[in-house]
């Protein structure tokens, strides 16, 4: 089996990341992560990725005149590490449609909600906020409009009495660290497809 090699782009701690390092360690997993961007200097998920061994490369986006100088820049350094797919980690920057279109069908994204609900941020607080009893996480293709790509998994938890958008982001976190491997597992071996 040949492995797909996979880029993440993160701008924090890169929790979903992790989870996605931890499946391409098992033996039979169809990729491997080959490389690790993000656009903040300091993320702490780049000192993870680089102690797993893989290569990290971080590109601020306030040094670049335009959006599109900065993912060309993007795009040379994905292309160097021969990326066949592209995972969005909580990389908190919206996509421009070139390089959108360039990685079209190969580039996934996890979001906290169950989209087509609540695009964007804040998005347990505004579950909350509309009293709705089921929230969760969607992994989706990434496409020019926001979280507007079609579904790859969806997950789905109670929303609990009482609950703050903390707590409900903990119990969403833990689905998308279920789920968010499994995605890239049917992107990888062909059976998701944009």
């Amino acid at each position: 089996m040949t492995r797909k090699r996979v880029a993440i782009l993160i701008s924090g701690r890169g929790s979903n990341m992790a989870a996605l390092i931890e499946a391409a360690r098992a033996p039979d997993y169809p990729a491997e992560i080959v490389g690790v961007l993000s656009n903040k200097a300091a993320a702490p998920g780049l000192g993870t990725a680089a102690a797993h061994g893989i290569a990290t490369a971080s590109l601020a986006q306030s040094r670049f005149p335009t959006r599109e100088l900065f993912e060309d820049a993007m795009t040379r350094v994905l292309e160097s590490w021969e990326t066949d797919y592209v995972c969005l980690a909580g990389f908190m920057r919206i996509l421009g449609a070139d390089f959108v279109n360039r990685w079209m069908g190969r580039m996934i994204n996890i979001h906290p909600s169950l989209l087509p609900a609540y695009r964007g941020l804040d998005t347990h607080r505004r579950a909350l906020a509309d009293g709705v009893a089921e929230h969760g996480c969607t992994v989706h293709f990434v496409t020019p409009g926001l979280d507007e790509g079609p579904a790859i998994l969806q997950a789905r938890v109670p929303v609990l009495p009482g609950d703050t958008p903390e707590t409900l982001a903990a119990r969403v976190l833990v689905e998308e660290h279920r789920i968010y491997p499994e995605a890239l597992r049917l992107l990888a071996t062909g059976q998701a497809r944009l």
